[in-house]
């Protein structure tokens, strides 16, 4: 009931905040959404500032950190949440809260926290790897494009594709790239031209948009199935800053639909001063090593060798004739030399030979059996000698005689 008051009995200020306090604390948790304007943090407790950005007015948010990292994506300022909160007022300040016991994001946040959950089941997996990822065809026999009905994903492709090369062909696939049949359709197309042995590449091809707009291009189904294409798959989804999931899954990620053909088509300008420029430059190579092998040819030919082979030959047999003069004077002289020292040895022999004695009136006196007499007083009377001269020898008899 109504508290009776008036200006002859008014109730104090506490007892005014404690009857606040006491109804405020009846309305138990609640749900509230709001913007975050302000965050601080301070050790186990975090504050926020949630404001409603249509009255412009704000609540005071406390909770602990822990419901703060529990929230999924972290919260942050100028981010949409809904608090599941306890109003309090604190009746010694006279300050009214909210204490939060869980904090969700809403909008754009929630829809990127499970963008963002599925991005890390699917890089978990190694859809993302870049091992996995083939290699465009220097130059597509045809390129499948999947892309808005009359849209001008179609025609940037398309037009920059041909200028860049004009032969080049097109298997058009044109699908609803956004609301609730943008994958299905997309998938499946993305299936004929896989299916399609003629189709060498596949753009994906959108132009720019919203989150929400571009959300099918981060579906887990047509994520998968690109993954699983036999055939390379581009992505050129949106503008610069846009980055669907399908830019990480797809082989090559595109900026744009224009930067798609420039990737996928080669110029066909560029391509011709290029085999110009290789064709200079193998010229060049094999003129110079023509030219070395000229001047080394022309080298050889004017060595002496070459240029007069007799001169060498002239050289070679004066060279032979002087190693045979050089021998030949070497071998003479080793000839005299041993004349010499035959000579010096045959004239030692000479003199120190027993006929060289016997030959200035020496004699010696042998008994038959050849041995030599060296005294008288070893001759028996009698006895047989032969006394050798240096021409001759004469046989005699020893007689009583001789010992004296």
């Amino acid at each position: 009931m109504p508290l009776q008051t008036s200006a002859d009995s008014p109730v104090p200020v506490r007892t005014a905040l404690r009857l606040i306090g006491d109804w405020v604390g009846r309305l138990g948790r609640i749900w509230v959404e709001g913007q975050i304007a302000e965050l601080t943090k301070r050790g186990n407790t975090a504050f926020l500032t949630l404001r409603d950005p249509v009255a412009a007015v704000s609540v005071r948010v406390i909770c602990a950190r822990t419901v703060l990292d529990a929230a999924d994506p972290a919260p942050t300022e100028g981010a949409r949440v809904v608090v599941w909160a306890k109003p309090e007022f604190n009746v010694a300040r006279g300050s009214f809260s909210l204490a939060a016991l869980e904090i969700r994001a809403v909008g754009i946040g929630e829809l990127l926290a499970r963008l963002e959950r599925l991005r890390r089941a699917l890089a978990a997996e190694g859809l993302f790897a870049a091992e996995r990822k083939r290699r465009l065809p220097f130059l597509p026999g045809c390129i499948g494009l999947i892309c808005g009905r009359d849209s001008a994903a179609q025609r940037d492709v398309q037009q920059n594709a041909a200028r860049r090369w004009p032969a080049v062909r097109f298997r058009v696939e044109q699908v609803a790239v956004q609301g609730a049949f943008a994958v299905s359709e997309v998938t499946d197309a993305l299936s004929r031209l896989d299916a399609d042995p003629a189709v060498d590449v596949i753009i994906i091809a959108r132009g720019g948009g919203s989150i929400e707009d571009l959300l099918p291009f981060s579906d887990e189904t047509l994520l998968r199935a690109v993954a699983a294409c036999r055939t390379p798959v581009v992505s050129a989804i949106g503008h610069e800053q846009d980055t669907p999931l399908l830019d990480l899954v797809a082989d090559v990620r595109a900026s744009t639909p224009t930067d798609a053909a420039r990737r996928v088509v080669p110029d066909v300008t560029e391509q011709l001063a290029l085999i110009a420029q290789l064709r200079a430059r193998a010229y060049r190579i094999v003129a110079g090593r023509l030219d070395r092998e000229r001047a080394w040819l022309d080298a050889m030919r004017s060595r002496p060798v070459l240029a007069d082979p007799i001169r060498d030959i002239d050289r070679r047999q004066e060279h032979v004739t002087a190693l045979t003069e050089r021998g030949r004077r070497a071998l003479a002289a080793d000839l005299d030399r041993a004349a010499d020292d035959m000579g010096h040895l045959r004239a030692r022999l000479l003199a120190l030979a027993p006929s060289a004695t016997l030959k200035r009136g020496y004699a010696i006196v042998q008994r038959p059996g050849g041995g030599v007499v060296r005294s008288a007083t070893g001759v028996s009377p009698g006895e047989r000698l032969t006394v050798r001269f240096a021409e001759d020898q004469l046989s005699v008899t020893a007689d009583e005689d001789t010992k004296a």
